[in-house]
């Protein structure tokens, strides 16, 4: 068993999560979350990575690896490819070929690849916000435009709105769609209809989707993902769905993730442009991280899951019964908790104060996802408990602080 309890020193490590903050998109060095600060130190909820030591088998793979003490260029074989394949047929239930599998340096850089090979300057990209911001980073960043089809918040929940979907989809300036499933930030698990009608919708207009699945083995119980490679074949030759195991291992500094692609010549088009950006080769950590992840992680990601989804349970009762002028929407995937703040009648501003300065809470910004967010938050619950249950205190006092000056 895993000791997800304990906390860990993360300092000199070069940890973006708890050793920089970022002004203007840039990272920069600081102290505030070093532990030495105390009672003042801030608690570190933003970046989505884990705080947990990742799985035995996959540190002692990586040991031996170090051990043998060379580090020169190294790319995938046969063991590579068959480990993915066994985990998307074992965790998923979805049949590979060895040669839909494109390695690639990251999910992110990978989203800007497929932008700048599946669209034009000046084209129109289709997102559903709030959603996971580097999708309109990609976008604009190559001179794309961002077209949203906002997702829907009824009863607490959020849902598609298929008709608004279809009539964007239908714009002649849309060729490609980038969907979230699961969901960063709402944690929603798609339903197999949603998803079908999704890849219908593209189908039938000409645009290709990208199905980011990064999330997809984060699965909180009682809820299922719905790969969208399990889709009817015809859909399938209009996808490219993204896969790591980043988010499931805390791996993401190895810098390792695949696509999955089943058209020959989406696929062919694809490794063009990896080849014409020079972002080609793959980490040899990466490599061996991902094998031993894929075959030998699983029962970790169980342990993992489990703590994570207590860890929610934890913090929607507090909430409910401390902080009732916050809202927690539910968490059917990722350990992504997305908290509605808008009754505290706050500007994002003055949440974003209120988070940092006085609760000393340092989490993601509802807005930055979107316009959609606004009045919300993201905090991250891939922590020790003793993490989260400081920082709820914190929030809770800071709220009723605040409570009078509202009234």
């Amino acid at each position: 068993m895993s000791d997800f309890d304990k906390v860990l020193d993360q300092r000199g490590m070069n940890s973006l999560k708890w050793e920089f903050t970022v002004r203007n998109g840039v990272p920069e060095q600081w102290d505030q979350t070093d532990p030495e600060q105390g009672e003042d130190q801030v608690l570190s909820m933003w970046v989505a990575d884990m705080d947990f030591k990742t799985a035995d088998p996959i540190v002692n793979a990586l040991r031996k690896r170090v051990d043998r003490g060379i580090f020169g260029y190294a790319f995938i074989t046969e063991v590579y490819l068959n480990a993915v394949q066994g985990w998307m047929k074992r965790r998923h239930g979805y049949p590979i070929e060895h040669d839909w599998i494109v390695p690639t340096i990251g999910i992110v850089p990978a989203l800007s690849m497929i932008v700048r090979k599946f669209s034009s300057p000046g084209e129109k990209v289709l997102i559903q916000r709030p959603v996971y911001y580097p999708f309109s980073n990609a976008i604009k960043n190559n001179a794309r435009s961002v077209l949203c089809s906002p997702l829907k918040l009824e009863n607490n929940r959020y849902q598609m709105d298929l008709e608004d979907l279809e009539e964007k989809t239908a714009d002649p300036e849309v060729q490609l769609m980038i969907l979230c499933s699961p969901h960063n930030p709402v944690g929603r698990a798609w339903s197999f209809e949603d998803i079908q009608k999704v890849g219908e919708i593209c189908l039938k207009h000409q645009v290709l989707l990208v199905a980011d699945e990064i999330h997809g083995d984060l699965i909180m119980p009682g809820h299922q993902f719905h790969s969208y490679g399990l889709l009817d074949p015809k859909l399938l030759e209009n996808v490219i769905i993204c896969t790591a195991p980043s988010k499931s291992f805390n791996l993401a500094g190895l810098k390792s993730s695949n696509l999955i692609i089943p058209n020959p010549e989406i696929r062919k088009r694809m490794k063009e442009e990896i080849k014409a950006s020079g972002l080609f080769g793959i980490n040899p950590f990466g490599i061996v991280a991902t094998e031993a992840a894929y075959n030998e992680g699983e029962p970790w990601l169980e342990e993992a899951i489990g703590y994570i989804a207590k860890n929610f349970e934890f913090l929607d009762s507090f909430i409910t019964s401390s902080i009732p002028s916050l809202k927690v929407l539910p968490l059917e995937a990722t350990y992504l908790c997305w908290i509605d703040c808008r009754a505290l009648g706050l500007s994002d501003q003055k949440l974003d104060q209120l988070m940092m300065e006085e609760a000393q809470i340092y989490m993601d910004e509802g807005h930055i996802f979107g316009p959609e967010g606004s009045g919300f938050i993201r905090l991250n619950l891939a922590c020790p408990r003793e993490i989260i249950e400081k920082a709820l205190q914190r929030l809770k006092s800071s709220i009723e602080q605040l409570e009078p000056k509202i009234d």
